[in-house]
């Protein structure tokens, strides 16, 4: 296994830029600080939990420029964060879902997607079998140089949240107003999902041993997913596609 596959495996959710940003032509630009939001009329408003929230990974699902520019808009939400899911993606992160957190405020963006590129995200999200799409309503999203927004669309995990000492586990690298979880980045997440399944091993075994085998995954999200917390927002209504 090559020291890439590693090494992505830890970066997730890779680098989120701190302003809004338009994806295009294999490259991304960030937009200068109080620009105006694009034109997005069009477009579905899709929340970005995890690494869609990250350049690197949007370039990965969406290469070259048959899909067009993708406008990806920095955002607050109030009374949600984002923390990691109970499962073991096939490039072997631990990815994220949201989380119900009254009086938290989390930093996040927004996807606008057209209809070609909203089914090709589904390709990456609903068919791997760990996500649902559906709309979120009742809640209070301020967008920068946007308006706020009372619904949303997202993937919401279908294993709910890692739980460890009874309560969900944030993602370090989103910044969040008025956490009530701990925090922790890709690597110590791992170690901790170690501790639990794989004790014998070094994390980079660990991580090493999930890329490479599909029953290892499913094996071990089974057994992270036995203390889970299950999304409770009963703003959510999920979506067939």
């Amino acid at each position: 296994m090559s020291s890439d596959d590693l090494r992505r495996a830890k970066a997730y959710p890779f680098r989120i830029p701190p302003r809004s940003y338009v994806v295009s032509d294999g490259d991304h630009q960030e937009l200068a600080p109080c620009a105006p939001m694009p034109d997005v009329a069009d477009c579905r408003a899709v929340l970005a939990i995890g690494s869609n929230q990250s350049p690197e990974q949007l370039l990965r699902k969406f290469p070259g420029s048959e899909w067009g520019e993708i406008i990806v808009t920095r955002a607050r939400l109030s009374d949600f964060d984002i923390v990691y899911s109970p499962h073991v993606a096939s490039y072997g992160s631990i990815p994220a879902t949201l989380c119900h957190s009254p009086g938290t405020t989390v930093t996040l963006f927004v996807n606008w997607l057209t209809p070609e590129q909203e089914n090709r995200m589904h390709e990456t999200e609903v068919a791997t079998g760990n996500y649902d799409f559906g709309k979120l309503d009742g809640i209070e999203l301020e967008m920068d140089g946007g308006p706020k927004l009372s619904s949303v669309h997202f993937y919401c995990s279908r294993r709910g949240s890692f739980t460890h000492n009874g309560g969900p586990v944030a993602l370090a690298e989103v910044e969040a107003e008025g956490r009530k979880w701990p925090s922790l980045n890709q690597e110590e997440i791992q170690a901790l999902a170690r501790d639990q399944v794989a004790p014998e091993l070094s994390v980079d075994q660990f991580i090493e041993e999930a890329i490479a085998n599909f029953s290892v995954r499913k094996n071990r999200t089974e057994a992270l997913m036995a203390d889970r917390l299950p999304f409770n927002f009963s703003g959510f209504t999920p979506i067939e596609v």
